[in-house]
């Protein structure tokens, strides 16, 4: 393989491995602020202890997501040198943003809202615990501006030596695709967390590791995600549309389209075959895709035929159906698991254990269909890393292959090694979890909270 294949392998993989992170730190920082509200307000003390809880949860993923992202600043030099060579004066302030705006917000408030509880009054924390929440959010506000800009660039002129001017930052921000992915990937880390909420809650109960504040936790995430899947879905219908007017090759590659029709069918399952230009052993609804896409019964959609360069078809074509697999599997059992709540009358114990199962199995379900939502959307741009614009091809590093394939191969035994480790701290943690006390941090927790403040700073000064 060659520099460009093996730095894009490098950039997807280090990429999967740092929105896992923030997937969940973007939603759950707000979930914590609930907890804390309703304890202030109820002084129930089931609240404080999930806030408790939950707090080392958050501490640990915030952590892990700011170190990872250190490794994405570095990509941009070694192994895509040209980009911000072309595009550095749109990317480098709104990556600069984020860090005036976002890290260094959070880095302030973390140590208050870890460390400061029954140490300030309870409305200092309440707002320090606000503005993490906030802080997180506008973290991923400016990365998506950027990213969807990518996607859909407007706002920019060009100079002579091929190189990027702001002509509007309104333009640049608040580019066509931006609105639409902004909510979308909010909507999602919502998603991820309800479902680690109720999957680490149900393992609890199974594990009969629970506490006074399972049911209400449990429940909490079942609601978040009964309520968000519907708005996700018509968020993702808005989504498209927009897609297929700003991106039609995407659309063609994610429904199959080889070549433009009306009433195009809606592929439930096919196996797209790129020699032939069609689908084999095609399961299809007609004029499903046109019905969805251009809300006529007979729409027309654009081929792959239509464009000298197009995506490849099978990563999208399969991972959307991935994540719209997964996303309607959560509806499913997050309805179900209202329905039986109700029917136990919130009566954890009384839950069907197959209920506890299936939910303890889809505590990281968020995680899959972000992951397959986001290859699709970044897939889907190829061969351009500026959509229409500048190809991959124009930006890559002329570092040795054998050099860039040897940094992967380290960072595959590194990522490995991460996320079992992530995923068995949870484990660990759910099946000890911590009986409310005056003081809310043991020294663990407030080892992994120093990191994260550490780790904060750390990528401010390199961004």
């Amino acid at each position: 393989m060659d520099a460009l294949i093996l730095s894009r392998i490098q950039f997807a993989l280090n990429m999967s491995f740092h929105i896992l992170f923030p997937t969940i730190s973007i939603a759950l920082c707000w979930i914590l602020l609930f907890f804390r509200f309703r304890w202030v307000k109820t002084r129930q003390t089931p609240w404080l202890t999930a806030y408790r809880f939950w707090t080392k949860i958050f501490a640990l993923t915030f952590a892990m997501g700011v170190v990872s992202g250190i490794t994405m600043s570095f990509q941009f030099g070694t192994n895509w040198p040209g980009y911000m060579e072309r595009v550095g004066n749109i990317a480098g302030p709104l990556l600069g943003y984020e860090v005036l705006t976002a890290f260094f917000l959070e880095a302030a408030f973390l140590g208050i809202m870890l460390f400061g509880h029954n140490r300030v009054s309870e409305r200092v924390h309440l707002i320090a615990t606000f503005m993490v929440a906030f802080g997180t959010t506008i973290s991923a506000f400016w990365i998506l501006a950027l990213n969807s800009w990518m996607q859909t660039p407007q706002g920019y002129w060009v100079d002579a030596q091929g190189i990027y001017h702001v002509s509007s930052w309104l333009e640049v921000i608040f580019n066509p695709s931006f609105p639409y992915r902004f909510l979308h990937m909010v909507t999602a880390s919502f998603l991820t967390v309800s479902f680690l909420l109720a999957g680490i809650s149900a393992w609890q109960i199974l594990k009969k590791t629970n506490d006074d504040a399972t049911p209400k936790v449990l429940k909490t995430g079942l609601t978040l995600a009964a309520i968000l899947i519907p708005i996700q879905i018509l968020i993702g219908d808005q989504h498209g549309l927009n897609t297929l007017h700003h991106q039609p090759e995407k659309i063609a590659a994610i429904e199959g389209v080889w070549h433009t029709e009306q009433g195009a069918p809606l592929l439930a399952f096919a196996l797209p075959n790129a020699a032939t230009q069609s689908n084999d052993m095609a399961i299809s609804i007609p004029h499903g895709a046109a019905l969805i896409l251009t809300h006529d019964w007979n729409g027309t959609l654009q081929g792959l035929d239509q464009f000298a360069v197009h995506p490849p078809v099978p990563p999208l074509f399969f991972g959307f159906r991935l994540m719209v697999g997964v996303g309607m599997l959560m509806l499913v059992v997050s309805w179900y698991g209202i329905y039986q709540w109700r029917k136990v009358k919130g009566d954890v114990l009384r839950l069907p254990r197959y209920l506890l199962w299936g939910l303890a199995s889809m505590t990281f379900a968020g995680w899959l269909a972000t992951l397959a939502g986001w290859y699709v959307t970044e897939i889907g741009r190829q061969p351009w890393i500026v959509h229409g614009l500048i190809k991959l091809s124009e930006i890559v590093t002329h570092t040795p292959p054998s050099h860039i394939a040897f940094t992967l191969t380290m960072y595959v035994i590194v990522y490995i090694i991460l996320i079992t480790a992530y995923v068995s701290v949870l484990k660990y943690m759910a099946e000890h979890p911590h009986k409310t006390e005056d003081d809310p941090t043991p020294a663990s927790g407030e080892a992994v909270a120093i990191l994260a403040h550490q780790s904060a700073a750390a990528k401010g000064d390199l961004s």
